[in-house]
């Protein structure tokens, strides 16, 4: 951990909300001057898009798995980015758009699917801001988590995880709903074992859980929205970064306390709370520089 160099990690599967994350820090970012060094979870993916595919079929690999993926350089980046103020970082390219953009930067010939060269992080920014899977991951090997300064995790309810999978994947990516639950029985071992202990080493965890019935997902025909749900807010420790529980209730119309390290706020103010909770808590990282 560094006061010097923070870093800030955003952990969640796809899907559970980890861009409403993102959306707010970004905004705290462009509000406060801050100039932060992004770094994308899948980046640190251990094979392109086509040679995964091949493990997924011959091998059994999913993405939340430590053979798929490069602990090592993430655990790397996360202690090198708190000691100097800079690390490796790539990009995935995701689309077309994005291939563009890096091919054209770096003078390179990438396909969507495909991974940019390593590069160095530029010297002069204020902190590190990773988002993906594995922000807080831990294993016999490495420990990733220890080198985080403020961790985030944003994880729904199980069921409610399933059907924005299960839709998603449909809508935007054409696979069958069958397709869909046998990805998620492959990864199920994974997700147990790699995944979910995330959340006992986050700073802050965000749920949402549904107000509508979500017992069978899948089978559920829409998404339960915003204000169809609750997100109980989770802080470890509240004292570790003055959390003022009376002014978060008082900010945050609809919320509540459900326990004395916990507060419930209506779904559709998530984002909005985000930003009330961690710009506070960004300016103190700042100060404390």
């Amino acid at each position: 951990m560094s006061k010097q160099h923070p870093v800030v990690a955003v952990t969640g599967s796809s899907g559970a909300g980890t861009t409403t994350v993102k959306r707010a820090f970004e905004h705290i970012f462009t509000r406060e001057g801050i100039n932060a060094a992004v770094v994308e979870g899948d980046s640190f993916h251990r094979y392109e898009r086509n040679e995964m595919k091949v493990k997924m079929t011959e091998d059994g690999l999913s993405h939340f798995g430590p053979e798929a993926n490069r602990f090592d350089k993430l655990e790397e980046l996360f202690k090198t980015y708190g000691e100097t103020g800079t690390g490796e970082k790539r990009y995935y390219l995701h689309s077309e758009e994005e291939a563009e953009e890096h091919n054209t930067r770096l003078g390179i010939d990438k396909q969507p699917g495909e991974f940019t060269p390593w590069e160095p992080i530029p010297e002069g920014t204020d902190l590190l801001f990773y988002e993906g899977l594995h922000g807080l991951v831990t294993t016999d090997e490495h420990n990733v988590a220890e080198h985080v300064d403020l961790g985030i995790g944003v994880v729904p309810i199980v069921n409610l995880e399933w059907i924005q999978k299960i839709h998603r994947d449909n809508a935007e990516r054409g696979y069958s709903p069958e397709a869909v639950v046998d990805t998620i029985m492959r990864r199920m071992p994974d997700y147990i074992n790699h995944i979910t202990p995330q959340f006992s080493r986050t700073d802050i965890n965000f749920q949402r859980v549904s107000l509508v019935d979500t017992s069978n997902p899948f089978i559920a025909r829409d998404i339960p929205t915003p204000d169809e749900s609750f997100v109980v807010i989770r802080f470890a420790d509240p004292k570790k970064f003055d959390i003022d529980f009376p002014y978060l209730l008082s900010m945050v119309h609809g919320s509540f306390m459900s326990r004395r390290n916990s507060i419930v706020v209506p779904g559709g103010k998530m984002g909005f709370s985000m930003e009330v909770i961690f710009g506070p808590i960004i300016d103190k990282m700042m100060d404390e520089r």
